[in-house]
């Protein structure tokens, strides 16, 4: 089959760009640039106007083969973004990849959250994910993921296709955390003591700072139904956990930012409105 044959696929390639600055007391976007099926809804300050929310949007509600999604985001000096989402992302079934790139930038004095909502990457579907986080000076972070291989409630095992993502945090420059992972459909991994042990659902919760023994192991004590503990870096806290259940893993998360969040950033925990939706 050559070109001139071949069945056509349509596919959709969205890009979002997005920046944020500090006006007095103010965060205020500044850039809102979108292409395709890809949006923020209307910003909010459920927090005061420090604090700018925006809930990242995609219209098609999932992601199909040949698929291809990029995002970026400058928060500027002494600015605060939390960008967090209305649902689950959802990777289709696909004879070919799709992919998501996501490309986010904080600058001295400033305060990113990234907070979306669990990805399902369905059984046979070929997601490709790539982020880069670059942090100046001060600049704090909080990044969580959430990633449901399958769907065990309809009694979908994660049989084939494959999962890719590859994650680099720096800070002026220096590698603070670089990570790849590649997960085949019907891998030994997934249900070996070694790997996923079972479990369907594995999050990850990455935070700027370093916390004292106390809190760490408030944090470890948390009441939960996930598999999960904790890991303090120079300047880096990571979280991570295995789930049978993505609402188990977030509930985790959620906790988990409830403490961290006035320790690490300076400001209590105020959930977003979208979660409870």
């Amino acid at each position: 089959m050559n070109a001139l044959t071949a069945p056509f696929t349509p596919s959709w390639h969205a890009e979002l760009e997005l920046g944020y600055g500090r006006q007095g007391e103010h965060t205020r976007p500044t850039l809102r640039r979108h292409l395709g099926p890809l949006r923020v809804q209307k910003h909010l300050y459920a927090e005061g106007p420090e604090v700018c929310q925006h809930i990242i949007v995609h219209p098609p509600g999932g992601i199909a083969g040949g698929d291809r999604l990029d995002i970026s985001a400058t928060v500027g000096a002494n600015a605060w973004a939390q960008l967090t989402s209305p649902g689950a992302a959802k990777w289709y079934r696909a004879a070919g990849p799709a992919y998501q790139t996501l490309k986010l930038r904080v600058e001295s004095g400033a305060t990113l959250e990234w907070l979306p909502q669990e990805t399902i990457i369905y059984s046979a579907a070929q997601a490709e994910l790539s982020t880069e986080i670059d942090l100046e000076a001060d600049a704090k972070l909080l990044y969580w993921d959430i990633i449901a291989l399958g769907r065990p409630a309809s009694g979908e095992r994660f049989d084939s296709g494959h999962f890719q993502a590859q994650l680099n945090i720096r800070r002026d420059g220096e590698l603070l955390w670089h990570e790849r992972q590649r997960i085949s459909g019907a891998d030994g991994l997934l249900d070996s003591a070694i790997g996923l042990d079972g479990k369907p659902v594995f999050a990850t919760l990455l935070i700027s700072g370093e916390i004292d023994p106390e809190l760490l192991e408030r944090c470890r004590e948390l009441p939960s139904a996930v598999r999960g503990d904790l890991t303090q870096l120079p300047g880096l806290l990571v979280a991570r956990c295995l789930a049978s259940e993505a609402l188990h893993a977030r509930a985790w998360l959620i906790e988990l930012w409830h403490l961290l969040r006035p320790a690490l950033l300076g400001r209590p925990a105020v959930p977003p409105r979208i979660w409870s939706t």
